[in-house]
């Protein structure tokens, strides 16, 4: 059977249909705005998340970092989920170059609910940073790939209205919400001044992100992305796969959904797991460990059965279905996992 890398869906491979368009793209200067294939994606993506334009960058780190500059000034706050990527994974990156202050809220499986956020934003006040930025993460990652539905995202964005805040989306995986909630992406983007998404990760392109929004928003961003060291050239080599990303894998993620929540309910079968096969939404699944087991030591040994997984805690792992994980492959990872944990 091989390798069964359940670590991330950042490990997919490109397909055929990539590499040919890759091969064949035509290319120009994209600081110029000349890359005629870059510009096409960035048309697609602004046109299936609703916005006006999109500009494409290397990673989703640099999106949000960037999206992040565009909607601030240096010595404002951002509302953050206390787990999000943004404020846990992406290096300090919001302080240390955006010069904001961010501010972590404690959310509902990552969920910032109205009520908290309007207790997280404080009337005007010499004495603090003022609340610029509300930023949301859809699928949350450390909730295990959670997913926010129309209405949970419309809620969010009417109080940060309320309150005058600008809001911007970590939409990473957008297109996993929106397959798993049955809506187009679009209906989870009308409310937000941006979002970023990636197709790198379970849409399986090799490389880059979009960050979308109005016209004025994304010439800002795009000045930002110059000031960082995102600008690029002929990078429409890169971007062709993304196009074919966007246009033929959105659809096939419900697939990864089925296998995700095949291995979540063959892993709550086992002696020594826990897993809530309930909240198995989307690509991702959460196990804990019963003590006595160390994740460390358990991940060496799957690693010796050729099963990869990313420990995310002393006693917990996160597996990540993909287009390279078929169900066979998800029974083989449990088969493995019962071994272990028998032995």
């Amino acid at each position: 059977m091989g390798l069964i890398d359940l670590r991330s869906d950042t490990v997919t491979q490109p397909t055929d249909e990539m590499r040919a368009a890759m091969a064949a793209a035509p290319v120009g200067d994209d600081v110029f705005g000349e890359d005629p294939t870059i510009n096409a994606l960035e048309a697609l993506a602004a046109e299936m998340v609703g916005k006006e334009a999109a500009v494409f960058v290397p990673s989703g780190t640099m999106g949000n970092l960037i999206a992040i500059m565009a909607h601030t000034q240096k010595g404002d706050a951002v509302i953050l989920e206390a787990e999000s990527h943004t404020y846990r994974f992406e290096v300090g990156g919001v302080a240390a170059v955006a010069g904001v202050l961010p501010v972590p809220v404690e959310g509902v499986r990552g969920y910032i609910t109205p009520g908290r956020l309007r207790g997280a934003v404080r009337g005007p006040n010499i004495h603090i940073a003022p609340a610029r930025l509300l930023c949301l993460e859809n699928t949350h990652n450390r909730s295990g790939g959670t997913p926010f539905g129309p209405d949970e995202m419309d809620a969010a964005t009417a109080a940060a209205r309320e309150l005058g805040l600008a809001v911007h989306l970590d939409g990473a995986r957008i297109f996993n919400a929106a397959v798993a909630c049955g809506v187009r992406a679009d209906a989870l983007t009308r409310g937000v001044d941006s979002v970023m998404f990636c197709v790198s990760k379970a849409l399986s392109a090799p490389v880059g992100s979009l960050v979308c929004g109005s016209r004025p928003f994304v010439e800002r961003a795009r000045r930002f992305r110059k000031m960082v060291g995102g600008g690029m050239r002929q990078a429409g080599i890169i971007a062709a796969a993304g196009i074919v990303a966007l246009r033929t894998m959105v659809d096939r993620l419900a697939e990864d959904h089925e296998n995700a929540r095949r291995l979540g309910e063959r892993l709550a079968a086992l002696p020594g797991l826990r897993v809530d096969p309930e909240q198995v939404r989307t690509n991702m699944v959460v196990v804990e460990l019963r003590p006595p087991l160390s994740a460390g030591e358990v991940a060496d040994r799957l690693r010796g059965e050729g099963v990869l997984v990313s420990v995310i805690g002393p006693a917990a792992f996160r597996l990540v279905t993909h287009r390279h994980i078929t169900p066979a492959m998800v029974d083989g990872a449990v088969a493995s996992f019962r071994r272990v944990l028998a032995a």
